[in-house]
């Protein structure tokens, strides 16, 4: 079966569950909110559910530190709620896909654990390196390599009792395993079947392009040490083997992709080679950051922007592969705060339903991440003891290290923190949002007391009406679920428009997209002659070949 058949129609819907809906009055998600909010999520017309980590973890990278794969963290309830949401969105035409971390687990997994106590058995789970000789607590030596953490600081941590260093590129906490051990690939397959057993529908594959090491440790003297562990030597045949062994070849797969290549991930997505059926890939979204550092900031370059769409939509078409379209996610800041304007309403419901529009008509799989249906923005927090993602704290002091002043740290974090993403959803105006009855774990945003569900949910013009038209246009349209798709030409003074045509048989449809404030030429107007708009963010009737501000339309020819 191809892609287009496959996935061609479907929308998922990312839930982080920390955030979403909190049944209990803890203050923080958990699996019955979800099932409480699913007649929601049905209205809306999406297909599956993305859930991140609700797996036991000490909670050092929010649930990303897994110490025990098939069971429930307390902090979110108990198989039997599992169970339930599993039946309750199945009866809703809804499947769950879960986020399985398999490229390293917490310290206080109990394999990590046993390898600590001396268990050579385990030792062969994980990346362990013997230290120099010399090497004691406060004077461990030079790591094996000089490669740094996503985090921060050196991937490598010493353990003084084993006289070892571990790998963990992330947190010093998540230890990366040794996939190159055939035992912990049966370990990972049985742990996929144990939830396709409990009625799991599909899997999102964490970091999934970095579970294959290189086989010889070597300092990277060009960058941070990623290009010698992305996309590695037996990456492709590893997941080949956790699809098979797992038995979920004809399910939903996505593949979180770190700093990969489209060659890669055709490979990784071609109905023919068996891996993967979608990918996410995050080239578009570092065209915001300057001379490639995430922590520099600088306006976003639409024109990358447009080229980096373009390779990715027209190449993955032409070699078979099949993208996850997003623009958000819970490591990203929203894509309104980012890439639009929100400094009016007005403006900000045209940014909001912009974005929809740019990626909704795409080739691929739309995935629409909690809130972003809303318009969700970044909360704007001015306190760094308002933040409680790691990475963000870590930030802040490493960019003082390099010269910012406290309130210069605080603005970069503030447009870049993975908390951006994490307030709870706003599903009222209450002081709390309707999210939780106690305190929430994060501070909500102050917008919410108009920006929120219950404002949007019945009115016909508001930016979730918008996404569930979208929705519905997808699952209508065999041009949108199966063509293919080509980037258009923009004319002088539209650098910041973003077009293409999707083409099946003698049907097409034009959509022009433009990221700026100010009236500009869009398209040639021969292009857009004798269509009839489909959808647009304005009221009235859009002008062929001119886009307003933050003005996006569809023409289709059927």
């Amino acid at each position: 079966m191809d892609r287009a058949t496959q996935l061609g129609d479907k929308v998922v819907y990312q839930v982080y569950i920390r955030s979403f809906n909190d049944s209990d009055g803890d203050g923080v998600g958990d699996l019955r909110g979800i099932t409480q909010r699913l007649d929601y999520l049905q209205r809306l017309g999406v297909d599956y559910l993305w859930i991140t980590p609700f797996f036991v973890s000490p909670q050092h990278d929010n649930g990303y530190d897994v110490a025990d794969y098939r069971a429930i963290d307390p902090l979110f309830g108990t198989m039997a709620d599992f169970e339930e949401l599993s039946r309750e969105a199945r009866a809703r035409g809804i499947g769950l896909m879960l986020d399985m971390v398999f490229n390293h687990t917490s310290t206080e997994h109990a394999w990590f654990q046993r390898a600590l106590a001396g268990d050579a058995r385990y030792q062969a789970y994980y990346k362990l390196v013997d230290a120099a000789p010399g090497a004691t607590a406060t004077n461990p030596g030079e790591p094996p390599t000089n490669w740094e953490s996503k985090f921060g600081g050196s991937a490598w941590a010493y353990l003084p009792s084993l006289d070892k260093w571990y790998l963990h590129l992330f947190d010093r906490t998540q230890a990366d395993l040794n996939w190159d051990n055939p035992a912990v690939r049966r370990e990972l397959a049985d742990v996929v079947r144990f939830w396709k057993a409990k009625g799991v529908s599909g899997f999102r594959f964490d970091v999934a392009n970095l579970i294959s090491k290189p086989a010889t440790w070597e300092d990277d003297n060009e960058g941070d040490g990623r290009r010698l562990y992305t996309d590695g030597p037996h990456v492709h045949e590893y997941l080949r083997e956790l699809v098979r062994e797992g038995g979920i070849e004809d399910m939903p797969t996505v593949g979180e992709m770190s700093s990969t290549s489209i060659d890669n991930c055709v490979r990784y997505t071609n109905p023919s080679r068996h891996e993967l059926s979608q990918v996410f890939s995050f080239h578009h979204l570092k065209v915001d950051y300057a001379g490639g550092d995430k922590w520099a900031l600088m306006e976003p370059d639409i024109p990358e922007l447009r080229r980096i769409l373009r390779d990715w939509q027209e190449r993955m078409c032409a070699g078979g592969g099949w993208n996850a379209l997003f623009w958000s996610n819970h490591d990203q800041p929203r894509p309104n705060s980012r890439f639009g304007d929100t400094s009016t309403r007005e403006l900000w419901q045209r940014s909001s339903e912009l974005l929809a529009v740019c990626t909704h008509f795409m080739r691929g799989t739309p995935y629409i991440y909690q809130g972003e249906e809303l318009g969700m923005t970044n909360p704007g927090f001015d306190r760094i003891e308002q933040y409680r993602d790691v990475e963000s704290v870590n930030y802040y002091h490493i960019l003082q290290e390099r010269g910012l002043s406290a309130d210069e740290a605080l603005a970069v974090v503030r447009e870049r923190s993975r908390d951006d993403a994490r307030t709870p959803v706003q599903w009222d105006a209450s002081a709390t949002t309707g999210f939780t009855t106690g305190t929430p774990w994060i501070e909500v945003a102050a917008n919410h007391t108009w920006l929120n569900a219950r404002a949007e949910v019945d009115d016909p013009g508001s930016v979730w009406s918008f996404y569930r038209r979208l929705i519905r246009l997808r699952k209508e349209l065999p041009l949108v679920q199966r063509g293919d798709v080509r980037f258009l030409d923009v004319p002088a003074g539209a650098e910041k428009v973003i077009a293409y045509e999707r083409t099946l048989g003698d049907q097409r449809l034009v959509v022009a997209c433009n990221f700026s404030g100010d009236k500009t030429p869009a398209i040639d107007v021969a292009l857009v002659t004798g269509g009839e708009v489909l959808v647009g963010n304005y009221d009235d009737a859009p002008v062929a070949g001119t886009l307003r501000p933050w003005e996006a339309v569809a023409y289709v020819w059927c």
